[in-house]
């Protein structure tokens, strides 16, 4: 499967941005699907994440209540949908799928997906 990224720009901090991911090449079917950041000099981060099969959420502390992640069936198609970013949002978005429903445990490990879209920069001035 190949994702593709989208979504990304410059926005004013209290601002909403919403980022999509793309599946072509197959459906998401009982994959997990995530969104991960990386910021200059960081290593890259969980955001959140959805199981396609019963679309169960999760996010990380810092995000949970300003973003929701969703998924759009017939589009084949990963939402992040941002509000109230803050300067310390800025960074790269990447999505990334697993093969695997990922239980709880593992979710948030990024060395659980598979596939890997190319990333949208996300800037967010003060």
């Amino acid at each position: 499967v190949q994702l593709q990224a989208s979504g990304g720009g410059l926005v004013q901090a209290g601002g909403s941005l919403r980022l999509s991911c793309a599946a072509t090449g197959r459906t998401f079917g009982a994959y997990t699907v995530g969104w991960f950041r990386q910021s200059p000099g960081k290593e890259r981060e969980f955001v959140a994440a959805i199981r396609w099969s019963g679309r169960s959420t999760y996010y990380a502390d810092s995000v949970k209540g300003r973003f929701t992640i969703s998924g759009d069936n017939a589009k084949n198609t990963v939402l992040l949908q941002m509000n109230s970013l803050k300067p310390e949002d800025t960074a790269v978005y990447y999505c990334a799928a697993s093969r695997r429903s990922l239980i709880a445990g593992v979710i948030r490990d990024l060395n659980e997906y598979n596939y890997w879209g190319q990333g949208t920069q996300v800037t967010v001035s003060s």
